[in-house]
């Protein structure tokens, strides 16, 4: 368990001396003493560096290809999404979403396609039609909804408008987080900055 762990040459050493990253290693060693067919971590990537991530990262699916229940509770969302298939969201002691991570990031608005020109108020108002929504980010971006970026383009071509970026925009497991839990925590960075510009 131990080499599995990557603490094959710090075997000998006290644990007090280890740093916060070799005690993840440690604790998630001593999680699968035993066997377990459940695996419970708590912030398992906490403190590791980008290869004990990776390592993390491999090992959890290999647990899960197993067949064993692995369960983690986590604040990063980045890494949750590549590791995770199935999520429950607890928000001030109520259950928020209970679902896959596919299903929660396709219920959250905001996807759409990414435009970026230097004519963004000319295109902006082409594009403006029922059913579509078109709205500035930038002063040379555009978020569109409603329109597919095939047809984004052709409309920018038939009037000579040059893009320097159409992209898809996927929403991030982040972003569909932030949307869902928006009303259910005490502290939202969107809150904070409006209360700092009062």
């Amino acid at each position: 368990m131990i080499d599995l762990a990557g603490l094959g040459k710090v075997a000998g050493k006290r644990v007090g001396g280890f740093s916060l990253g070799m005690g993840q290693r440690l604790g998630i060693a001593a999680a699968l003493l035993g066997d377990p067919k459940v695996i419970m971590l708590d912030e398992p990537v906490n403190g590791l560096d980008p290869e004990g991530v990776l390592w993390v990262r491999h090992l959890l699916a290999g647990l899960a290809a197993e067949g064993r229940t692995v369960m983690l509770s986590s604040h990063l969302m980045s890494e949750t999404s590549l590791i995770a298939d199935h999520l429950v969201i607890v928000g001030r002691g109520r259950l928020l979403a209970d679902t896959t991570v596919a299903d929660l990031i396709a219920q959250t608005a905001g996807g759409g396609v990414k435009v970026g020109t230097a004519q963004a108020g000319v295109l902006g108002e082409l594009l403006s039609r029922p059913g579509v929504t078109v709205t500035s980010v930038a002063t040379e971006e555009l978020l569109v909804d409603g329109m597919g970026a095939g047809e984004v383009g052709q409309i920018a071509a038939d009037h000579r408008i040059a893009l320097h970026e159409l992209t898809q925009h996927r929403v991030s497991l982040e972003e569909a987080f932030m949307d869902l839990t928006r009303d259910a925590v005490e502290y939202t960075a969107g809150r904070a900055l409006q209360e700092a510009t009062r």
